[in-house]
């Protein structure tokens, strides 16, 4: 168990942490809320012993081991696999002294604990981790320093993940992943074994990985069961009661100042009133839970709406190298409502279509057809690192709108919240958080009559993520997204377009049908296959032979699933039947009252066994219709 008592942290003379005081139980799932800039990060910090604490204690079980996301990406010559191997220590160092020892008691105590961690199974564990991040297995035999350092990122995750700590702290894991990754993560997340406490602004992996929510707000913690959307109902109930509170004790304060400025003067009174003001004394104002203002954004309709379709592409391939395209022979349209989600793993292409859409990239073959006077708006995660430095959001605006009146440049700016002395504060001093709010409104500034987001949520918190998806829904334009976050997806795309094996086609499904499929496994198989195979988009003869072999030997414990619990709910059924046949006698309760209830007795348990065969066959009949798609 993990225990907070007391606990002060201070950071740079800033008290980030005042007093908190909480209990996490062993195996818990937990979820570590706050807004930016609350002291989440330092709080895993204080739990890891990196930083001082001022005062209060953090306590764990004995022999409690703790892991943490690294924050550095590895960056060695060693391969994938070997990298995530060395993260669990007791299996690296008990393999490199059963190599030297001895002594036949030592050996066999080390043989034993090995077999207890299941170690020579290892590699098979952490393959299927890397595997689950979007790393085929071509890819794990290669270095680390052969990859970018958002895969890297992905490989110090596997690794985490590898060495199955007690307790495991995770700050913002999704930050480095794609949508497949993350759907992979919190199923992964879902089962984890041990205690695991999570940072993150990803309200889907809030309320399917975990299932409490630890709140840090003005320093102190509170702790909530269930996922995200339960924390949101709980903390609204609390406040609503907490409000109302407050009335009522403010009622109170005034019926006792009214009596005591009435009767103060009189003798006859006098006692009553001094009771009176210590009574009110006692009265402390109730701390009302003010939230901080939530900053909006307002993303400007266009003008006046186009002709459909914005955008029409007929046989486009699109790449880097004229000779090696990354998309080929695209036939896509894009209307003026349309609102697309962008699937597929990175890698496949999302970000090239993006850029093709933003005319940042040129078709390379085939004809693109664009509406004329059309505008759009491109924000990416890339343009972060463009941003003058120096400069302000005020500076930053004037220059899209140098004949603008100031009045009308600093609205505009308010509306991505920098309002007043926001909009003078120099760049460099700006949040990563800010920083995005700044780069979309520096994108839809003019009223886009197409809008492109390439993963906008990176360093937004939940709050500004729900003030995105609010302006989305109110913007006029056609929208097309590219984004881990499955919330943002669902409550925004109305189309998905799988991008995948070097070419784009309608999802002909929702993101639960997609999330299945990731799981399933059957994502690697039928859409990244041919990246994996580098067969150009066709998989060999005796490649497709191969899967159609797997999938055939994957199918038949399914049917003999369905078969067994077909007979098993016909066997019960008839074992109800002669059991109601017999509690159908009238006179049965009064003749053989003991006989009646035994018969009662075995009828709710036949009746719950058929309950449960139902369920197994709705479950392999599932499987088998999911698995032969």
């Amino acid at each position: 168990m993990l225990t907070i008592n007391e606990l002060c942290v201070r950071v740079a003379g800033r008290l980030l942490i005042d007093g908190a005081t909480v209990q996490v139980r062993p195996g818990a799932r937990v979820g570590l809320v706050g807004r930016n800039g609350a002291g989440k990060t330092s709080l895993f910090r204080a739990i890891c012993g990196e930083i001082a604490i001022e005062s209060g204690r953090i306590d764990f079980a004995a022999r409690t081991s703790v892991g943490r996301l690294a924050q550095e990406a590895p960056d060695g010559p060693e391969n994938l696999i070997d990298t995530v191997l060395s993260a669990d220590e007791e299996r690296t160092r008990l393999l490199a002294e059963a190599e030297t020892a001895k002594d036949p008691l030592r050996v066999a105590e080390v043989q034993t604990r090995l077999a207890d961690i299941a170690a020579h199974a290892a590699p098979a564990r952490a393959a299927a981790i890397l595997a689950g991040l979007g790393f085929d297995s071509s890819e794990q035999q290669r270095a680390c320093t052969e990859f970018s350092g958002g895969w890297r990122m992905r490989v110090a995750l596997a690794a985490a993940l590898f060495a199955q700590p007690d307790l495991l702290l995770l700050d913002e894991p999704t930050n480095y992943l794609d949508l497949e990754g993350t759907l992979w993560l919190q199923d992964h997340l879902a089962r984890y074994p041990r205690t695991v406490i999570i940072i993150s602004h990803d309200r889907d992996l809030l309320d399917q990985a975990v299932d409490h929510i630890l709140h840090l707000e003005r320093g102190r913690l509170s702790l909530y069961r269930g996922g995200y959307s339960a924390f949101e109902r709980q903390r609204e109930e609390r406040q609503a009661l907490d409000a109302k509170l407050a009335k009522k004790r403010e009622t109170e304060r005034r019926r006792i100042m009214a009596f005591v400025e009435r009767f103060r003067a009189k003798a006859t009174k006098a006692r009553q009133a001094q009771s009176r003001l210590k009574l009110l004394a006692k009265l402390e104002p109730q701390a009302a839970l003010v939230e901080e203002e939530a900053r909006t954004i307002e993303i400007p309709s266009p003008e006046k709406e186009l002709s459909p379709p914005i955008i029409a592409l007929d046989g486009v391939s699109v790449g880097y190298v004229p000779a090696d395209p990354v998309l080929r022979r695209l036939t896509l349209r894009v209307d003026s409502d349309d609102r697309i989600a962008l699937l597929g793993r990175n890698g496949n292409g999302k970000s090239t279509l993006a850029k093709l859409f933003a005319s940042r990239l040129a078709p390379q073959a085939g004809q693109m057809v664009r509406a004329e006077r059309l505008q759009v708006g491109y924000f990416a995660q890339h343009q972060l690192d463009e941003l003058d430095t120096s400069g302000s959001p005020y500076t930053h605006m004037r220059r899209l709108m140098p004949e603008a009146p100031e009045a009308r440049v600093r609205a505009q700016l308010g509306g991505f919240g920098f309002s007043g002395a926001a909009a003078d504060t120099p760049v460099v001093q700006l949040s990563g958080g800010e920083k995005a709010r700044l780069l979309i409104g520096l994108a839809t500034y003019s009223g886009p009559h197409l809008l492109i987001l390439d993963e906008p949520t990176n360093h937004l918190d939940i709050d500004a993520r729900a003030a995105l998806i609010a302006a989305i829904n109110a913007y006029a334009g056609a929208v097309i997204l590219v984004s881990h976050d499955r919330y943002l997806l669902d409550a925004c795309a109305e189309r998905l377009w799988l991008v995948a094996g070097g070419g784009v086609t309608p999802f002909d499904g929702d993101l639960d049908d997609y999330r299945r499929e990731v799981l399933a496994g059957r994502y690697d198989e039928k859409m990244d296959g041919p990246r994996a195979s580098g067969s150009g988009g066709r998989a060999s003869r005796s490649e497709r032979r191969r899967r159609a072999a797997q999938m055939r030997s994957e199918l038949a414990p399914l049917r003999a699933r369905i078969a067994a619990a077909e007979e098993e709910m016909a066997r019960l059924s008839r074992e109800l039947e002669r059991i109601d046949a017999t509690l159908a006698a009238p006179d049965l309760l009064v003749r053989d009252p003991a006989r009646a209830a035994a018969h009662a007795k075995a009828r709710s348990e036949a009746a719950a066994a058929l309950a449960r065969s139902e369920e197994e066959w709705l479950s392999a009949s599932a499987a088998y219709e999911a698995a032969s798609t």
